[in-house]
């Protein structure tokens, strides 16, 4: 299922409001103590990662962001320096083992075919690399809600996602959820969000509006059949 062009818009206003920001705060939180900071990482960032990928961009080497061609072009902000590459799922324009690190948010739920767009990911990712995949829980409330982001596309169960990136040649190495605030906007319950992340990390894990887990290339996993390695192909790129 593609994320239509004018869904980017759609994700912009949702940053840019109340109930954007709550998510993006928390997210980042814990995107940070997942992944520290290493000065000279090379990161990808694929899907719509803008919000996310400032908490590495200073300390890296190179910092870029992928979004699908379904999703139309995107710019960084002028007073974010980076680049913004738009390409097609399965194509993505960068040379083998190009990466550190690989950040898929708002992208494996929108994905036309997921297992290629991970065996992309597997392929530009270096061999000690890491894969981190944000994506809607289907047992979160966030799921569930058409008013965010989180809302559309195709969610996973924790055991879904872990799946299908073993299909993929990933091997899970650490599993996470986030986001338990309820999904509204109401100013008392936002100012809560703190709390209710807390609270829900401790006796209900499994109630969080998006699973994250990080994988690692397994060089050991034979080539799923069928699979063939697709030409590159750069669509657009833009720097801002």
């Amino acid at each position: 299922m593609h994320m239509l062009g004018h869904e980017v818009e759609e994700l912009r206003r949702f940053y840019g409001g109340p109930l954007g920001h709550v998510a993006a705060r928390t997210l980042r939180a814990r995107l940070a103590s997942l992944w520290p900071i290493v000065p000279g990482t090379a990161l990808l960032g694929l899907g719509y990662p803008m919000p996310y990928l400032s908490l590495w961009r200073e300390a890296g080497d190179r910092t870029v962001g992928c979004a699908y061609a379904s999703m139309g072009a995107i710019r960084w902000p002028r007073r974010r320096a980076g680049l913004v590459t738009v390409a097609e799922e399965d194509r993505l324009p960068f040379p083998d083992l190009a990466f550190d690190r690989v950040l898929m948010v708002h992208a494996l739920e929108h994905a036309e075919n997921a297992r290629r767009a991970l065996r992309e990911a597997w392929r530009v990712l270096k061999d000690d690399g890491r894969l981190m995949v944000v994506a809607p829980s289907r047992t979160g409330w966030w799921a569930y809600s058409e008013a965010t982001p989180f809302g559309h596309g195709r969610p996973y169960s924790q055991g879904q996602l872990e799946r299908l990136l073993v299909a993929s040649m990933f091997r899970v190495v650490r599993r996470e959820a986030a986001l338990y605030c309820p999904p509204l906007g109401w100013g008392w319950l936002l100012r809560g969000a703190g709390a209710w992340e807390r609270a829900g990390r401790r006796v209900a894990p499994r109630l969080g509006g998006v699973v994250l887990i990080e994988a690692a290339k397994d060089l050991y996993a034979a080539v799923p059949a069928g699979e063939a390695v697709p030409a590159r192909r750069v669509v657009v790129a833009a720097e801002g």
